[in-house]
Order: C-alpha cells, then sequence, then structure tokens
C-alpha cells in the first residue's frame, strides 16, 4: 500500500514543498504510531514552520482525512486529528523500506522480477496509480508496459494488484540469456548517471548541515526544517535506485556513503527537532506534546526485526 495522493514526482535534493507530505514525514518522525489526536491547531502552526499557509494547511488535513490517512473529532469547538489504522500500516511500510533501503544484502540470485500488464483506455487512471506503485516498489519500465526490477518482490506487486481489481497482468521471475545484447540489458532502465548526480547532491547538502550542527548554528527551528528536509530527500532514493548487484555497479558507487550520512545526521538532529515539535503542540495542549519524540534509525529497525 503507498500513498498515492503524494503524486508529485520525486525529487531529490527538493525541500518538500507539498503540504500533505510534509505534514506525513512530521507524523511519521514525531508521533509513529500513537492513536492521540492532535489539536488541528497544532498541526497548523507545525506546518507553518514549512511557510505553509493556514488555508493550505487545512486543505492538506482535509485531503488526509479523504483519503482515510487521518482520522477526526470535535471536543466543543476545537477539531483534533489523528492517524487512521491505514495511515500507521502506510507508514510502517515507508518506515521499514527508508531505513532498510542500502543496508548490505545476500549475494544476487541472478535473477529479475518482471511485470507485463496492459489496461484499457477507459481505466487508464489506473496505469498511473499502478506505475506510482511499481516504481516505490523498485520497478522501472523495461519496454512498454513491461517493467522490471533486479529483486524478488512480486508478492507485494500482487497484493497492489489485487487492491486495485487490475487482472490482465503476467508476473515471472527470469535470468537472462547469455549472448543478449548489451542495449537489451535490464539495468539499462535506470539512468545510472543522473542517479549518481542526485545521490553526490545529496552528500553534499548533508555535509553541509552536518557542519553547520557541529559548529552551534542550528536553532531548534533549523534542525526540524533540517530533519524533514533530508527525510523526504532520502526517501525519494528507493524509487528512483533499483538497489542493482554491486556486480553491476561502479567501483565508486555512492549511496553507501549517503545513506550512512542519512543516518547519522537523522539521529543527530532528532534532540533539537524533537523540541521543537512539543515546544509548537504545547501552545494548545500541554498534555500531549510530551508524547512527541523522535525516533533514531536503528530503532526504526529494530522494530522491524523482531
Amino acid at each position: 500500500m503507498t500513498l498515492d495522493l503524494l503524486d508529485d514526482d520525486v525529487t531529490v535534493g527538493a525541500r518538500p514543498s507539498q503540504p500533505t507530505r510534509i505534514l506525513l514525514t512530521l507524523f511519521g518522525d514525531y508521533w509513529w504510531r500513537r492513536s492521540e489526536q492532535l489539536p488541528s491547531a497544532s498541526l497548523v502552526a507545525l506546518l507553518a514552520e514549512f511557510g505553509v499557509s493556514d488555508v493550505a494547511a487545512r486543505a492538506a488535513l482535509s485531503r488526509l482525512v479523504r483519503h482515510g490517512l487521518l482520522l477526526t473529532s470535535k471536543h466543543g469547538r476545537r477539531t483534533f486529528y489523528g492517524l487512521s489504522e491505514r495511515a500507521i500500516r502506510v507508514l510502517d511500510d515507508g518506515v521499514w523500506r527508508i531505513f532498510s533501503f542500502g543496508q548490505s544484502k545476500p549475494p544476487w540470485d541472478g535473477l529479475w522480477s518482471l511485470v507485463a500488464f496492459s489496461i484499457p483506455e477507459e481505466k487508464r487512471h489506473l496505469r498511473y496509480v499502478l506505475r506510482d506503485r511499481l516504481h516505490w516498489l523498485g520497478f522501472a519500465p523495461f519496454y512498454d508496459g513491461l517493467w522490471v526490477s533486479p529483486h524478488d518482490r512480486l508478492s507485494d506487486v500482487a497484493s497492489e494488484l489485487a487492491e486495485l481489481s487490475i487482472t490482465s497482468v503476467t508476473m515471472f521471475r527470469a535470468s537472462i540469456k547469455e549472448g543478449t545484447p548489451e542495449t537489451g540489458a535490464p539495468q539499462r532502465a535506470w539512468d545510472l548517471d543522473v542517479l549518481h548526480t542526485c545521490y553526490q547532491r545529496f552528500i553534499a547538502d548533508v555535509q553541509a548541515l552536518r557542519s553547520s550542527m557541529e559548529s552551534g548554528e542550528l536553532s531548534q527551528e533549523e534542525a526540524l526544517k533540517a530533519r524533514t528536509y533530508i527525510m523526504d530527500s532520502w526517501r525519494g532514493f528507493p524509487a528512483l535506485d533499483p538497489d542493482l548487484p554491486d556486480e553491476m555497479l561502479p567501483s565508486d558507487w555512492p549511496r553507501a556513503r549517503a545513506r550512512q550520512l542519512f543516518i547519522e545526521m537523522y539521529d543527530q538532529l532528532g534532540s533539537l527537532a524533537q523540541r521543537r515539535v512539543q515546544q509548537i503542540i504545547a501552545r494548545y495542549s500541554p498534555e500531549l506534546a510530551v508524547y512527541a519524540r523522535y525516533h533514531r534509525a536503528e530503532e526504526r529497525l529494530h522494530v522491524f526485526n523482531k
């Protein structure tokens, strides 16, 4: 299950601009798996930290309610919002993919996963939804209607297809026959040069943030924005990077360095960012503010590795 409402293109290195994207990132980073509902005014104020207007913030809240990701309730004249069960599942899926991406992996078995589909013109909206979900699962279009991944994620694809009621699909795993020309190699479905540049830009940005933090220049407000920025940037990579086997990558591939910097800075910025989130929530609900807390990357992965 993926967040179809976040249908804007992933731009690694760009600062988050979609209010719904920012809000879900904040929920995932500081209100993960909590059932308590927060005052709408506190969520609007949190979004204001990122330059989101009150009108845009309330529209984002309404949109998340319509998509079944937020629940809402009234207490007197105050409106409260909290994560739905669906949102908790979606955020859990995202947390696992974001923090496990780039970890060491077992030797590749040499098999590619392929998905071929045909969707009639009158249901073309499903093409866009399916493409978004295949991208999220690490697939890329190889030929028209044929998507490929070096990993065995066909069970995940089957779940997505069932949810979308798409049946005109064939899924299989296969190896490349010896003698296949280089132009037919599946890894050509990805532009590794562009991806390399994205990683290098991310590394440079995070190194600059680290220098600012180490020199004591980052305020709590800046730490919150910086942590959200690097999370929003890093989570774009699983959809862009096929995580190809090492033997298919250049020797200087920068993914490992980028992941190391992401984890280090995400953890180090957590305390400062948490204080800012608590300050904002405390203006409207001091009793709830204490529940806002950051989570280290290792803590996140430990939950799923039990």
